[in-house]
């Protein structure tokens, strides 16, 4: 363990934080070496499975540390109990579904730091963003109240959001397979992102073909690494954006922030 004596006081070194007068010093070894969360959102068949492969394999093959990670994660006792509902195996309440989604992102935290810690990126197929966009589709359930379990989860160097027409997506494989299939949930759950959405997303037109929506890819995933290596970790909160939204809404006695033609 490393310490300072400053102002004749001892101080064990913490972090890069100065309090008063009282400097305390940064592992710059260990910020320089993380690696990035990189996450994949977008509706359901926009190609983002698909995307999360290329990018790792892509990252692998030219040195890098990369590994996938998916939510939900099945894997899990928690993620069994999701795979259960999203098969339509069982029926749960709304609100316990949700809750069970964000708890299976928590359970994985430590093992998601301890990697990122180490150096290696991680490229995830969905993450808090389709917790709140699908979870929020459903009546009974506002945004706000299913935002907040997910603060405090490792917040993304980068969402990247996969633009694809619910026409579009429909035509492709296994379409109509899982529960949240629907045309009607799914855009609910589009205009969801929207409201979700800040100047950190990048958005991807997935409607290209697998080669192009990778090359374009590919060039932000390069770039948002070389950054993060330089910056600590940082924890997901309700963004600016989107507190502001909400106090809009409320004002209008719009609890669902949904428009119009969702409702």
């Amino acid at each position: 363990m490393k310490y300072e004596v400053m102002l004749g006081r001892t101080f064990r070194t913490v972090g890069s934080v100065v309090f008063g007068q009282c400097h305390f010093s940064t592992n710059t070894a260990m910020l320089m070496s993380r690696g990035a969360l990189i996450v994949l959102e977008g509706c359901d068949r926009t190609g983002k499975t698909t995307q999360c492969r290329k990018i790792v394999q892509g990252l692998n093959d030219s040195g890098m540390k990369a590994k996938m990670r998916t939510f939900p994660d099945r894997s899990t006792p928690i993620g069994c109990l999701i795979d259960a509902y999203l098969k339509k195996e069982c029926e749960m309440e709304d609100h316990a579904v949700h809750l069970l989604f964000t708890a299976n992102r928590w359970e994985l935290m430590p093992g998601m730091k301890k990697d990122l810690e180490a150096g290696v990126t991680l490229v995830v197929d969905r993450y808090s963003f389709s917790g709140v966009a699908f979870s929020g589709a459903k009546s009974m359930l506002d945004l706000e109240w299913c935002f907040q379990p997910e603060q405090g989860v490792i917040r993304p160097d980068v969402v990247l959001y996969f633009d694809v027409s619910l026409h579009e997506a429909a035509k492709r494989g296994e379409y109509g397979s899982e529960r949240y299939e629907v045309r009607s949930f799914q855009e609910k759950v589009a205009a969801n992102y929207a409201w979700l959405r800040t100047e950190d997303w990048q958005v991807i037109d997935g409607s290209k073909s697998v080669d192009e929506v990778y090359k374009n890819v590919m060039s932000v995933v390069k770039s948002v690494i070389s950054k993060a290596k330089s910056r600590p970790i940082r924890y997901l909160e309700l963004p600016k954006e989107c507190s502001i939204k909400m106090q809009t809404n409320l004002i209008n006695g719009n609890s669902k922030h949904h428009d119009s033609k969702d409702d």
